[in-house]
C-alpha cells in the first residue's frame, strides 16, 4: 500500500473531538488526506474497531445512523486506501437494516453477496434475516 497506515485512534479523535491536542491533529491529518496532500491506508479491522467503539454501550453508544453518517465519508475519501472500499456502503446498509447484525457480520454478508452461490457456514442465526445470503448451519452437514 502507498502512504501510511491510519490507526483507529486517529479516526476516533477526529470524529469525537474529545482530546485537546490529538483531535485537532487528527482532523488536520484527515483534511490533508481529503485534499490530496497525503495518502493514507487503513484496514477492515480498523473500521470495525471504530464502529465498535462508537456503538458500544459502555463507550459512546452512538446510534447506527449517526455512525454511518460520520464513518462512511471517511472510508470513501479518495486518498484513503482500503481493501473492498466500495463494499462499505452496502455493509452500512445491511448494518442499519438489521439491528441484530453486528458490523463484522454485515461486512461478511456484503462479501458473501458477491459470491456464487452467496452462502456461508455459520451458527449465527442473525444471518437468516439477510435475504440475499444463505446460511448453512455447520451442525447440519452430513
Amino acid at each position: 500500500m502507498t502512504g501510511r497506515l491510519v490507526d483507529t485512534n486517529v479516526f476516533l479523535r477526529h470524529l469525537l473531538g474529545d482530546h485537546p491536542t490529538h483531535s485537532p491533529a487528527a482532523t488536520h491529518l484527515i483534511a490533508a488526506i481529503e485534499q490530496g496532500h497525503l495518502v493514507g491506508w487503513t484496514t477492515a479491522l480498523t473500521i470495525a474497531e471504530v464502529v465498535f467503539v462508537l456503538a458500544g454501550k459502555r463507550t459512546y453508544n452512538q446510534p447506527r445512523s449517526v455512525i454511518r453518517a460520520s464513518v462512511l465519508p471517511l472510508v470513501e475519501l479518495p486518498n484513503l486506501r482500503i481493501t473492498h472500499k466500495r463494499l462499505y456502503r452496502r455493509v452500512f446498509d445491511l448494518w442499519l437494516a438489521h439491528p441484530d447484525l453486528s458490523f463484522v457480520d454485515a461486512y461478511e454478508a456484503a462479501l458473501v453477496e458477491r459470491a456464487s452461490p452467496p452462502e456461508l457456514y455459520s451458527f449465527d442465526m442473525d444471518f437468516d434475516a439477510v435475504a440475499t445470503v444463505t446460511r448453512i448451519d455447520p451442525s447440519r452437514i452430513p
